[in-house]
Protein backbone atom coordinates (compact mmCIF):
# COMPACT_ATOMS: atom_id res chain seq x y z
CA UNK A 1 0.00 0.00 0.00
CA UNK A 2 3.02 2.25 1.01
CA UNK A 3 4.68 1.86 -1.95
CA UNK A 4 1.57 2.51 -4.48
CA UNK A 5 0.96 5.55 -2.52
CA UNK A 6 4.59 6.48 -3.44
CA UNK A 7 4.32 5.46 -6.85
CA UNK A 8 0.94 7.52 -7.45
CA UNK A 9 2.61 10.44 -5.50
CA UNK A 10 5.58 10.59 -7.85
CA UNK A 11 3.23 10.29 -10.44
CA UNK A 12 1.86 13.57 -9.70
CA UNK A 13 4.67 15.19 -8.59
CA UNK A 14 6.54 14.60 -11.74
CA UNK A 15 3.25 15.39 -14.16
CA UNK A 16 2.60 18.85 -12.17
CA UNK A 17 6.04 19.75 -13.06
CA UNK A 18 5.60 18.85 -16.41
CA UNK A 19 2.29 20.22 -16.62
CA UNK A 20 3.71 23.56 -15.24
CA UNK A 21 6.91 23.31 -16.94
CA UNK A 22 8.56 23.42 -13.69
CA UNK A 23 6.94 27.03 -12.78
CA UNK A 24 4.66 25.76 -10.39
CA UNK A 25 5.49 27.81 -7.69
CA UNK A 26 5.53 31.22 -10.29
CA UNK A 27 1.80 30.33 -11.32
CA UNK A 28 0.46 29.77 -7.62
CA UNK A 29 2.46 32.99 -6.90
CA UNK A 30 0.82 34.97 -10.01
CA UNK A 31 -2.47 33.58 -8.76
CA UNK A 32 -2.70 35.29 -5.30
CA UNK A 33 -1.17 38.08 -6.53
CA UNK A 34 -4.11 38.15 -9.15
CA UNK A 35 -6.56 37.28 -6.68
CA UNK A 36 -5.22 40.06 -4.21
CA UNK A 37 -4.90 42.63 -7.32
CA UNK A 38 -8.58 42.19 -8.12
CA UNK A 39 -9.74 42.51 -4.74
CA UNK A 40 -7.91 45.58 -3.90
CA UNK A 41 -9.19 47.19 -6.81
CA UNK A 42 -12.85 45.90 -5.39
CA UNK A 43 -12.54 47.51 -2.40
CA UNK A 44 -11.46 50.88 -3.65
CA UNK A 45 -14.38 50.89 -6.37
CA UNK A 46 -17.43 48.54 -4.04
CA UNK A 47 -16.48 47.54 -1.00
CA UNK A 48 -19.92 45.74 -1.00
CA UNK A 49 -19.19 42.15 -1.04
CA UNK A 50 -21.74 38.93 -1.53
CA UNK A 51 -21.68 35.84 -3.06
CA UNK A 52 -21.72 37.03 -6.86
CA UNK A 53 -18.30 39.28 -6.59
CA UNK A 54 -16.99 36.35 -4.45
CA UNK A 55 -17.83 33.91 -7.69
CA UNK A 56 -16.08 36.52 -9.80
CA UNK A 57 -13.49 36.78 -7.53
CA UNK A 58 -12.59 33.03 -8.14
CA UNK A 59 -13.07 32.27 -11.76
CA UNK A 60 -10.42 34.96 -13.09
CA UNK A 61 -7.75 33.54 -11.08
CA UNK A 62 -8.66 29.58 -11.83
CA UNK A 63 -8.82 30.81 -15.66
CA UNK A 64 -5.49 32.33 -14.86
CA UNK A 65 -3.69 28.79 -13.37
CA UNK A 66 -5.10 26.25 -16.30
CA UNK A 67 -4.49 28.98 -18.92
CA UNK A 68 -0.74 27.89 -19.63
CA UNK A 69 -0.85 24.29 -19.15
CA UNK A 70 -3.76 23.72 -22.26
CA UNK A 71 -2.18 25.74 -23.99
CA UNK A 72 1.01 25.27 -23.88
CA UNK A 73 1.05 21.58 -22.99
CA UNK A 74 1.77 19.50 -26.58
CA UNK A 75 4.17 21.65 -27.45
CA UNK A 76 6.26 21.28 -24.24
CA UNK A 77 6.06 17.89 -24.66
CA UNK A 78 7.57 18.09 -28.18
CA UNK A 79 10.29 20.81 -26.95
CA UNK A 80 11.33 18.06 -24.19
CA UNK A 81 11.40 15.58 -27.00
CA UNK A 82 8.63 13.95 -25.24
CA UNK A 83 6.22 13.71 -27.86
CA UNK A 84 7.74 11.01 -29.60
CA UNK A 85 7.75 8.83 -26.71
CA UNK A 86 4.11 9.52 -25.59
CA UNK A 87 2.58 8.20 -28.80
CA UNK A 88 4.87 5.09 -28.35
CA UNK A 89 2.61 4.54 -25.17
CA UNK A 90 -0.62 2.66 -25.96
CA UNK A 91 -3.87 4.38 -25.85
CA UNK A 92 -1.44 7.01 -24.75
CA UNK A 93 -4.10 9.47 -25.87
CA UNK A 94 -6.11 8.27 -22.24
CA UNK A 95 -2.93 7.80 -20.34
CA UNK A 96 -0.76 10.84 -20.40
CA UNK A 97 -2.89 13.66 -21.62
CA UNK A 98 -6.39 12.62 -19.96
CA UNK A 99 -4.28 12.39 -16.89
CA UNK A 100 -2.67 15.72 -17.26
CA UNK A 101 -6.01 17.28 -17.94
CA UNK A 102 -7.18 15.95 -14.79
CA UNK A 103 -4.36 17.11 -12.66
CA UNK A 104 -4.25 20.51 -14.39
CA UNK A 105 -7.84 20.87 -13.10
CA UNK A 106 -7.41 19.61 -9.42
CA UNK A 107 -4.43 21.56 -9.08
CA UNK A 108 -6.60 24.59 -10.09
CA UNK A 109 -8.81 23.39 -8.20
CA UNK A 110 -7.01 23.53 -4.99
CA UNK A 111 -5.76 26.41 -5.28
CA UNK A 112 -8.84 28.06 -5.78
CA UNK A 113 -10.04 26.22 -2.43
CA UNK A 114 -7.15 28.07 -0.75
CA UNK A 115 -8.04 31.24 -2.25
CA UNK A 116 -11.55 30.95 -1.45
CA UNK A 117 -10.61 29.91 1.81
CA UNK A 118 -9.16 33.18 2.76
CA UNK A 119 -12.00 34.87 0.83
CA UNK A 120 -14.27 33.29 3.29
CA UNK A 121 -12.51 34.29 6.07
CA UNK A 122 -11.66 37.68 5.16
CA UNK A 123 -14.23 39.26 2.91
CA UNK A 124 -17.49 37.50 3.09
CA UNK A 125 -19.04 34.34 4.40
CA UNK A 126 -20.02 32.32 1.92
CA UNK A 127 -20.76 27.73 1.63
CA UNK A 128 -17.24 27.26 0.21
CA UNK A 129 -17.81 23.99 -1.22
CA UNK A 130 -20.94 24.85 -3.34
CA UNK A 131 -19.02 27.94 -4.52
CA UNK A 132 -16.31 25.79 -5.69
CA UNK A 133 -18.32 23.84 -7.41
CA UNK A 134 -19.78 26.51 -9.78
CA UNK A 135 -16.31 27.97 -10.39
CA UNK A 136 -15.89 24.73 -11.74
CA UNK A 137 -17.95 24.92 -14.41
CA UNK A 138 -16.45 27.64 -16.62
CA UNK A 139 -12.90 26.44 -16.59
CA UNK A 140 -13.59 22.98 -17.17
CA UNK A 141 -15.16 24.34 -20.21
CA UNK A 142 -12.01 26.81 -21.16
CA UNK A 143 -10.08 24.22 -20.12
CA UNK A 144 -11.23 21.98 -22.20
CA UNK A 145 -11.79 24.42 -24.96
CA UNK A 146 -8.22 25.08 -24.89
CA UNK A 147 -7.14 21.32 -25.00
CA UNK A 148 -9.18 21.05 -28.37
CA UNK A 149 -7.46 23.81 -29.54
CA UNK A 150 -4.16 22.72 -28.71
CA UNK A 151 -4.45 19.09 -30.58
CA UNK A 152 -5.88 21.34 -33.48
CA UNK A 153 -2.85 24.40 -33.84
CA UNK A 154 0.10 22.25 -32.52
CA UNK A 155 1.44 25.20 -31.35
CA UNK A 156 1.48 26.94 -27.79
CA UNK A 157 2.06 30.72 -28.57
CA UNK A 158 -0.99 30.00 -31.60
CA UNK A 159 -3.32 28.40 -29.22
CA UNK A 160 -2.64 31.19 -26.53
CA UNK A 161 -3.94 33.42 -28.92
CA UNK A 162 -6.57 32.06 -30.28
CA UNK A 163 -7.76 31.36 -26.77
CA UNK A 164 -7.38 34.78 -25.85
CA UNK A 165 -9.22 36.05 -28.41
CA UNK A 166 -12.32 33.44 -27.61
CA UNK A 167 -11.97 33.77 -24.04
CA UNK A 168 -12.41 37.68 -24.81
CA UNK A 169 -15.64 37.27 -27.09
CA UNK A 170 -17.00 34.91 -24.56
CA UNK A 171 -16.18 38.03 -21.66
CA UNK A 172 -17.55 40.76 -24.15
CA UNK A 173 -20.95 38.84 -24.59
CA UNK A 174 -21.49 38.08 -20.65
CA UNK A 175 -23.37 41.32 -20.39
CA UNK A 176 -25.59 41.13 -22.94
CA UNK A 177 -26.53 37.27 -22.33
CA UNK A 178 -25.96 38.62 -18.42
CA UNK A 179 -28.79 35.93 -17.64
CA UNK A 180 -29.05 33.74 -20.95
CA UNK A 181 -28.29 29.85 -20.72
CA UNK A 182 -25.63 30.15 -23.46
CA UNK A 183 -23.47 32.88 -21.31
CA UNK A 184 -20.13 30.97 -20.54
CA UNK A 185 -19.49 33.44 -17.37
CA UNK A 186 -22.65 32.93 -16.23
CA UNK A 187 -23.03 34.06 -12.24
CA UNK A 188 -25.54 31.74 -10.50
CA UNK A 189 -25.18 33.83 -7.51
CA UNK A 190 -26.50 37.05 -9.45
CA UNK A 191 -30.31 36.54 -9.40
CA UNK A 192 -32.20 38.90 -11.50
CA UNK A 193 -35.26 40.53 -9.26
CA UNK A 194 -37.72 40.72 -12.11
CA UNK A 195 -37.03 36.70 -13.01
CA UNK A 196 -39.07 34.10 -10.53
CA UNK A 197 -36.98 31.80 -8.82
CA UNK A 198 -37.98 28.58 -10.96
CA UNK A 199 -36.89 30.27 -14.04
CA UNK A 200 -33.43 31.08 -12.53
CA UNK A 201 -32.67 28.01 -11.33
CA UNK A 202 -34.08 26.58 -14.86
CA UNK A 203 -31.82 28.79 -16.86
CA UNK A 204 -28.34 27.57 -14.13
CA UNK A 205 -29.31 23.94 -14.84
CA UNK A 206 -29.38 24.12 -18.61
CA UNK A 207 -26.19 26.40 -18.51
CA UNK A 208 -24.36 23.89 -16.52
CA UNK A 209 -25.36 20.89 -18.37
CA UNK A 210 -24.20 22.96 -21.75
CA UNK A 211 -20.80 23.78 -20.23
CA UNK A 212 -20.43 20.19 -19.55
CA UNK A 213 -21.65 18.77 -22.83
CA UNK A 214 -19.61 21.81 -24.34
CA UNK A 215 -16.36 20.38 -22.25
CA UNK A 216 -17.08 16.70 -22.80
CA UNK A 217 -17.20 17.56 -26.41
CA UNK A 218 -14.35 19.31 -26.95
CA UNK A 219 -11.96 16.79 -25.39
CA UNK A 220 -13.55 14.14 -26.92
CA UNK A 221 -12.69 15.83 -30.12
CA UNK A 222 -8.71 17.06 -28.61
CA UNK A 223 -8.44 13.14 -27.75
CA UNK A 224 -9.57 12.28 -31.18
CA UNK A 225 -7.26 14.45 -32.95
CA UNK A 226 -4.30 13.16 -31.18
CA UNK A 227 -5.24 9.77 -32.45
CA UNK A 228 -3.20 11.13 -35.80
CA UNK A 229 0.45 11.10 -34.88
CA UNK A 230 1.72 12.21 -38.07
CA UNK A 231 0.53 15.75 -37.33
CA UNK A 232 2.42 15.94 -34.41
CA UNK A 233 5.90 14.32 -35.02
Amino acid sequence: MKSYLLLLYKLITYNVKVIFANKFVYFVVASFLFFAFIITIAIFDDPDFNEAVMYGFLVFPGLLLIFYPMAYGIQNDDDSKMLETIFGIPNYRYKVWLVRFILAVGVAFVILLVLGSIANFTLYRFNLLPMMGQVLFPIMFLSSLAFMLSTLIKNGNGTAIVLVIVSFIFFVFSEPLRFNVYNVFLNPFSEPREMSEFIWHSIIFKNRLYLIVASALCLLYGMFNLQFREKFV
